[in-house]
């Protein structure tokens, strides 16, 4: 069997099904994914053996931007990618069995899927991500957040964005397919079924939501800490981890986490990030081994992107999130929060003295505790279960 996966978006979009297609291929499966042509992603699959196909413009010069990109800039560029998606999947996808797509990015994906005969799957890394009345649609960069204040109001606004965007040009490529049009091309996109690729007790979809929840997708990280880094953490008492990934945070936050972590009696260490972020008189780290170095952290500071939060959790280690008004970012402090596992904030409204009464609650023993109880429970077979499941499916 051949399946194809496709996704657009930072590491934190492209490790999950990274993950699916180790598992697929140890089932058996030919695998090929279409990610971003960044080099890291090109590389990351060469080195597995995942035949890549690049899509889309590099997403690392985007989010490394100066400034953020406008919201009329932000309409070209997913126009474009829709574009490109219909030019480079259905020659990606000839020959699979079934195609796979993460993110709403995807939206030609199912026509294309449809247009070939073949199984569509769309999964999502985190529930607040599917229409639901028990939580308000996660913030979409370029679009104002909604005034509404019922959940259903805004899930609508929600979807009458997404038409206006994507609708027009969808269905004049799904004509040209032979396809039926759409109406809502969000719901279209996301499917009657949805997959959840998140942890049932960190991130649990809410009552009613019709999904198939199989755990979040992560692969073992075997390599080991650098020299350096081994030594500073032996050097001294746990340290407090910042950084915020493929994320910008806003101004003065990763230095003012520095300094209330000091203040407190720790020592520091910083993650460069895309952001190439540094704090004088840090020890700075590269991009390393989050599953071994978490665990021997006092705390986790982060944007509260899915893979970080899961990946804490499972080390059983405090969190402070501090996210930005994107995507799901939110959605995972509040869940952090919720399972009082760690503090959140509100990131654009965060002050040294949030900081300080963020770290306070994510150092206290009992936060620790729950931390620890917490990591306990978390899974770690999501991908394998996915795999199993979907090439169940197909047989």
């Amino acid at each position: 069997m051949r399946v194809l996966l496709t996704t657009y978006g930072t590491r934190g979009d492209v490790e999950p099904l990274v993950a699916l297609a180790v598992e697929l291929r140890a089932l058996g499966a030919d695998v090929r994914m279409c990610t971003p042509p960044d080099e890291e992603f090109t590389d990351r699959l060469d080195g597995l053996g995942i035949e890549a196909v690049p899509a889309g413009p590099p997403v690392r010069a985007l989010m490394r931007g100066t400034a953020p990109p406008t919201a009329a800039e932000l309409t070209r560029y997913r126009a474009e990618l829709l574009e490109t998606q219909f030019d480079v999947l259905p020659a990606a996808v000839a020959g699979c069995d079934a195609l796979v797509a993460a993110g709403l990015a995807q939206v030609a994906a199912r026509s294309v899927a449809e247009a070939a005969g073949i199984r569509y799957v769309y999964a999502t890394y985190a529930a607040v991500n599917l229409p639901s009345p028990h939580h308000a649609p996660p913030p979409r960069p370029g679009w104002p957040e909604p005034s509404e204040a019922d959940n259903a109001a805004r899930w609508e606004l929600d979807a009458r964005r997404v038409n206006a965007q994507f609708r027009e040009p969808l269905n004049a490529h799904r004509a040209a397919l032979g396809l039926p049009p759409v109406d809502n091309v969000r719901d279209h996109v996301c499917s009657e079924r949805p997959w959840l690729a998140a942890d049932p007790v960190l991130g649990a979809a809410p009552p009613g939501l019709e999904v198939v929840q199989t755990g979040a997708w992560t692969l073992p990280d075997e390599r080991p800490l650098p020299d350096e880094l081994t030594a500073f953490l032996a050097a001294g008492p746990p340290p407090v981890y910042v950084g915020f990934g493929s994320i910008t945070p806003a101004p003065d936050i990763a230095r003012w986490s520095v300094e209330v972590a000091r203040a407190r009696g720790h020592r520091v260490l910083v993650s460069r990030g895309w952001a190439e972020l540094a704090v004088a008189g840090c020890f700075a780290v590269g991009e390393v081994n989050h599953q071994r170095l978490f665990g021997e952290l006092a705390a986790v500071v982060h944007h509260g992107g899915a893979g970080t939060t899961q990946t804490a959790a499972r080390a059983g280690v405090p969190q402070v999130v501090v996210p930005i008004r994107l995507a799901d970012n939110p959605y995972w402090a509040g869940q952090v929060a919720a399972h009082r596992v760690g503090a959140a904030l509100d990131g654009p409204a965060a002050t040294p003295e949030s900081l300080a009464a963020a770290f306070d609650t994510a150092l206290a023993s009992g936060t620790r505790a729950r931390a620890k109880a917490l990591g306990a429970q978390v899974r770690t077979d999501g991908a394998k279960a996915a795999a199993r499941r979907l090439l169940g499916e197909l047989r």
